[in-house]
C-alpha cells in the first residue's frame, strides 16, 4: 500500500530539508513548495493527502493560503498542520481560525511532527474506512453522515474542518450531555494534546457560524463547556 503524499510549504530551505528527510524516512512521499503560490501549483498538479504549512511565507502568507485552500471545494477536505514560529496563543488561535486542523510550534521535534501527522491522517482515514459502520444522524434540521464526513443544514451541505466535524459529532453523539473543554480536547485531539481552552472556543465559534441557524443548538454551559441541545 502506497504511503500518503505530503506537501511541505516552507520557505526556509534548512527546515524544508529537515522536514522532508524525516517524512521520507517515515515512509511518506513528499512535495515541497517555497511559497504559497508554489503550494497552489502543487495542489493543481498532484494528489495531496496532507499539508504542512509555515505561517511566515513570502508573498501570500500561510494564513492566507490556508483560508484559500479551505474555501476551494476540491481542496477543502485536505488536512492542514500549521508550523508556527512561536508557541504563543495568538499564533495558535490564528491558525485554527484560518481552518488548520492542527499545529506544531517551532522549534519542533521530528518525532512529534510525525506523530501529529499520523494522528491527522488517521482521523481523516477513519471516516473512509468506517463508511458502512457509521450511521446518518438526523437531529433538528441537521443531517450528519459520519461515514462520509458530511453535514447538511436544511438540505444544504456545510463544509467543516476535520476538527469542527469531530467536535460536532462528539456533542451530537450524546445530546444534552455537557462536555468540558478538556474532555473535548481529549476526545478530538487525543490525550496529552497541548491546546488552550480558548482554541476550543474558537473552533466552536467557527462551527456555530457555519451551521447558521442550527448553531444555536451548540450551547455554552457557563464555567463548564458545551452541549448539544436535544
Amino acid at each position: 500500500m502506497a504511503k500518503e503524499q505530503i506537501l511541505v510549504v516552507e520557505d526556509d530551505e534548512d527546515i524544508q530539508q529537515l522536514v522532508s528527510f524525516n517524512l521520507i524516512k517515515a515512509g511518506y512521499h513528499v512535495l515541497c513548495a517555497g511559497s504559497g503560490e508554489e503550494g497552489i501549483q502543487c495542489l493543481e498538479n498532484e494528489k495531496v493527502d496532507c499539508i504542512l504549512l509555515d505561517l511566515m511565507l513570502p508573498g501570500m502568507n500561510g494564513l492566507e493560503l490556508c483560508r484559500k485552500i479551505k474555501k476551494t471545494p476540491e481542496y477543502s477536505s485536505i488536512p492542514i498542520i500549521m508550523l508556527t514560529a512561536k508557541g504563543e496563543e495568538e499564533d495558535i488561535v490564528a491558525g485554527l481560525e484560518g481552518g488548520a486542523d492542527d499545529y506544531v510550534p517551532k522549534p519542533f521535534s521530528p518525532k512529534v511532527l510525525i506523530a501529529r501527522l499520523k494522528a491527522v491522517l488517521r482521523r481523516g482515514g477513519e471516516k473512509e474506512e468506517n463508511d458502512e459502520e457509521n450511521e446518518t444522524i438526523l437531529i433538528h434540521e441537521l443531517r450528519i453522515d459520519s461515514g462520509r464526513h458530511e453535514v447538511q443544514v436544511d438540505g444544504k451541505e456545510v463544509k467543516l474542518t476535520i476538527t469542527e466535524f469531530s467536535i460536532l459529532a462528539l456533542l451530537v453523539g450524546r445530546p444534552g450531555w455537557v462536555f468540558s473543554r478538556q474532555q473535548i480536547i481529549d476526545a478530538v485531539r487525543g490525550y496529552g494534546y497541548m491546546v488552550t481552552p480558548r482554541a476550543i472556543d474558537v473552533q466552536v465559534f467557527g462551527l456555530r457560524k457555519k451551521l447558521m441557524g442550527a448553531g444555536k443548538y451548540v450551547e455554552t454551559v457557563r464555567g463548564i463547556g458545551y452541549r448539544f441541545t436535544d
